[in-house]
């Protein structure tokens, strides 16, 4: 069974600051979109990679990236689109025809485990959709719309969703194209699959699979980065 890594790495990443999109940024000297696909590239359960980029910038991916760090399973950078959802999208078109399971990774997610994309891998196969998550350990307040007041919400239940994210071929492609249609929005990529009726199966995740969206989280990173990279 064939299995493609698509990587959307298409954001402009504003918060983070700096002229370039922030997956394209230096983490210790490498950029953190080449470090996310080194992972991917030395896994034995990833046949293939889709690189999705911000439309403009795929030479630069293909040689500054894929060409420079050696990711030879990256055969495929295609441009993105206004949203993550129309990039995956972008993604989904440009998959081989032979790719059975897709596995979804935010760029911007360097400190994934090979083990952790076995295990979603795994649960997919199984169920067809697999998402990794961590339960939710803080207290979570609501903020009344007036701001004058919190209400408490019960964690009990609660996962905290992150990436990977994998799925069957046929059942992401219906999902998207579904969404497409309807003019939904998703927060993540499991979400569409929801809408579909369609169970999830939730997998562990790592605490240390941070992602990386403002400043403060790249001075973490770095800081990751330098005690070699927990969870490795």
């Amino acid at each position: 069974m064939s299995v493609t890594a698509l990587i959307p790495a298409a954001g402009r990443g504003t918060r983070i600051g700096g002229a370039r999109p922030k997956q394209f940024l230096p983490l210790a000297g490498v950029p953190m979109l080449a470090r996310t696909l080194a992972v991917f590239q030395s896994s034995d359960d990833i046949d293939a990679i889709v690189v999705v980029v911000p439309a403009g910038e795929e030479t630069l991916c293909r040689d500054d990236i894929v060409a420079r760090y050696g990711v030879s399973k990256a055969t495929r950078i295609v441009p993105g689109g206004a949203s993550r959802q129309a990039s995956v999208a972008a993604g989904l078109r440009a998959l081989g025809a032979d790719a059975a399971i897709v596995v979804i990774h935010d760029a911007a997610r360097p400190f994934v485990t090979a083990g952790l994309i076995r295990r979603v891998l795994a649960a997919a196969e199984s169920s067809g959709a697999a998402i990794a998550a961590l339960p939710v350990v803080d207290t979570l307040k609501r903020r009344s719309p007036d701001g004058r007041g919190l209400v408490t919400i019960e964690r009990e239940g609660l996962w905290a969703a992150q990436t990977p994210q994998a799925f069957r071929r046929d059942l992401i492609v219906e999902a998207c194209a579904r969404a497409a249609v309807d003019g939904f929005l998703g927060t993540d990529d499991a979400s569409l699959v929801e809408r579909l009726g369609h169970p999830v199966t939730l997998v562990e995740g790592d605490p240390s699979n941070l992602k990386i969206t403002g400043a403060g989280d790249l001075r973490v990173a770095e800081d990751f980065v330098a005690v070699g990279e927990p969870g490795r």
